[in-house]
This record gives C-alpha cells, structure tokens and sequence, in this order.
C-alpha cells in the first residue's frame, strides 16, 4: 500500500533546539534550509530536523519519501554533505545495527540469497527497459571511450564497457566464458557477437532470466538460475574466462573467500577472472540504512583490502582500474530516463515509490561524485600471466 505522500509548501519552521543544531550541521557543508541554490533544502515539516538527527542517512532518506523536503539537486546535495563528512557527526541506531549485524551473522547467507531478486530485480522487466540502455546493462557505462565521450550515449558508453571487458579478458572464438550474476545478459550477448564466445550465466533474478533467455537469439548462450554457491555441483568442466560484473556488492565479506575458490576452481589454470564492482574507501564500515533497507537488501560493498585479502594464494591481481567517477555520469542519465518514463508507471508504484527511487538514484549519484564510492575492474589469474598482462588500448 502506497503512503501519503505529505503535502508540500511553504512552512514556518520554529525556532527550536534542534533545528537550530540542523542547520549547523548543514552549513558545515554550506547547505541552507529555504537557501535559493539548487543544492539547498526546502524543508516541508518542521519535525524534519529531528528526524534526521535521530536517524542520519536513514531519516534523511525516508523523510524526503515522505515528502518533508524537497531539493532542485539532490545529487549536489549529497555530495556536498559527503564531502563534509557529516554522515560521520550524525550516529543512529540503524547504522549501529547493521555494524554489530555484520561482524556478528553472515547477513548474505544462501537462505538470504534471493531476497534481492525479490524486492529489486524483479520490480519489472519493463521497468527495467525504460531506465536502462536496450542492452538492459545495469552497472556503471565507460564513458571514457571517445565513441561516446561527447554526445553523452548511454547505450553507446555501455557498449564501450562490455567491450573494454571483452578485451581485458581477452576474448577468443570458441572460448567458454561463465557470467557470475549475468543480469539480463547483455555482456553475454556482445561477446557471441563480436567474439564468438560461448556464453553461461548466472542469475537469482527469476524475471532476469526469463528476459535473457527470451533474448539470447543465435548467441547459444545458456542461463541458470540459481545462487553461486551451488555452480561447482551444475556445472560441468572448467572454463576460459570468468566474469562478475555487479554482482560481488551481494556476496558480503564473510563469504569473499568462498567466492574467490569458487571462480578458481571453474577457472582454467591459464584463464583470467574479471570482477567488476562498487567499493568503498574504507574497512568496517557498515552498509547505509537506507540503501540496505529500500533499495538492496542484505547488500555489502567491499573494500580493496577485504578483495586483496580474499584472493591471497588464489589469483595474482594482474590489474586494477578505477573509473568510479563515471558511475555518477551514469546514474544521472539513468535518472533522466526514470523520470521521462514515469508517466507509465505511476498508476502501478505510486509517488512515494517515485521519490524513493529518485533518491536513490540521484543520492547515489552524489555519492560518486564525492569519490565516497569507487567502482574497480580487476584482472586476476590464477598463477601469473606469463611475461605479465597489458591492460588493452
């Protein structure tokens, strides 16, 4: 059941303790309440201040669902409360939670495992199709290729992606390749065209899977549902190459290691594993409240020293690269075509679904902008690439 989303205008905010202590927190990253810069906030209810104070990025999240704010540039906003550090000056006790949460339970068990299919991935396919580029690749574009530099593509940058992985991986006809949370298969999908690979997915999204298949055409490529932890028992031999793009945010650090002899085991000894993924700056710290709680369920990002620890004695780290800041041009055109498709969709989500998925789109956005998220490709092999590896042009 949609929630009332509270009416919206101008309020007379009191002169009261703690908005008082709000809006010095938010001048500490020069962001005013009622200010006329895209990135100040129009505050709507004046119980807005305590909201957040009592729960950080969590009330801060929900109460702009809610409709007790609004903001001409939420991504500038977010960014410039990052860049100030404030999550870091506002404890909550949701935040806490989760910290205790994850060194105490393995909060990504297999019992776990589908509920993010469920609450996410399988929002739609349609849905899916209106945000996304036709490839339906849901993970950060390369916007670094000059073929879509200027003209701001987004099926163009996520062309370029998929190929820049292609020839990390060194793709050659006949080679088997095996997509570790494939999505609705686009990587698959370009690398039997352009290389003649023989593509095998992974996927617990149901609605993903049945997307791909319907799609696969002559690629002959092969999709499983199911979790990664059961495809050493489905699976039969090794393969050339393996790929897992968008999907490690999932796996949580006390199953790292498990993951990495997973893909080591179905790895041929002179194979190359490319692991795409979102990371964080820091060790320890705990999944955001709201993220874990409306947008990805049981979702942990790792840091590049719980990867580096993981994969110590399985796979030598032939290359690192980091092209975090162009998760933020991505989000923001996923953005724009949210919002231009919206109109279908508002009789089956609902407002507050729509701003909730404004706010994770356009926070997120922020969130790179800021550099407090990263986005690494590694190269691995499992003993050394002999002469050493060159990252491709």
């Amino acid at each position: 059941m949609d929630i009332r989303v509270r009416p919206q205008g101008p309020v007379a905010l009191p002169a009261e303790p703690r908005l008082e202590r709000f809006r010095k927190l938010l001048a500490k990253a020069d962001v005013e309440i009622g200010g006329q810069r895209p990135w100040d906030m129009q505050v709507h209810d004046a119980e807005t201040a305590r909201r957040v104070l009592a729960h950080g990025s969590l009330g801060l999240g929900e109460s702009y669902m809610d409709g007790w704010w609004d903001c001409a540039a939420v991504d500038q906003l977010v960014e410039r409360l990052l860049r100030a550090h404030l999550e870091e000056q506002v404890s909550s006790p949701e935040t806490l939670l989760l910290a205790i949460e994850s060194r105490l339970l393995n909060r990504q068990s297999l019992a776990r495992a589908w509920t993010v299919a469920r609450e996410h991935y399988d929002l739609g396919n349609d849905f899916f199709a209106a945000m996304l580029d036709p490839e339906m690749v849901y993970s950060c574009a390369w916007w670094g290729d000059k073929a879509c530099a200027d003209d701001g593509d987004l099926a163009a940058a996520q062309v370029a992606k998929l190929d820049l992985v292609c020839r990390k991986l060194g793709l050659q006809p006949g080679m088997r390749l095996l997509d570790i949370g494939c999505g609705w298969g686009g990587l698959m999908r370009h690398a039997a065209r352009q290389y003649g690979v023989h593509g095998t997915g992974l996927t617990n999204s149901r609605q993903q899977a049945e997307w791909a298949e319907a799609h696969i055409g002559d690629s002959g490529a092969r999709v499983l549902l199911g979790d990664w932890r059961c495809l050493e028992s489905e699976l039969d031999g090794r393969f050339d190459r393996v790929v897992s793009v968008g999907m490690f945010e999932h796996v949580g650090h006390a199953n790292y290691r498990r993951f990495f002899e997973t893909a080591h085991a179905l790895l041929e000894p002179g194979g190359l594993f490319l692991l795409h993924t979102i990371g964080k700056n820091h060790r320890g710290r705990a999944t955001d409240p709201w993220i874990e709680k409306y947008i990805f369920p049981n979702g942990e990002l790792p840091a590049i020293g719980e990867i580096a620890d993981a994969c110590e004695g399985l796979f030598v780290i032939e290359d690192a690269h980091n092209f975090g800041a162009d998760y933020d041009r991505t989000l923001m055109a996923w953005h724009r075509r949210f919002e231009d498709a919206w109109p279908a969709f508002a009789g089956r989500y609902g407002e507050r679904f729509r701003r909730m998925w404004r706010y994770y789109l356009l926070s997120s956005a922020g969130s790179f902008r800021a550099r407090h998220n990263q986005l690494w490709q590694l190269v691995l092999s499992p003993g050394g690439v002999s002469g050493g590896y060159r990252r491709p042009a």
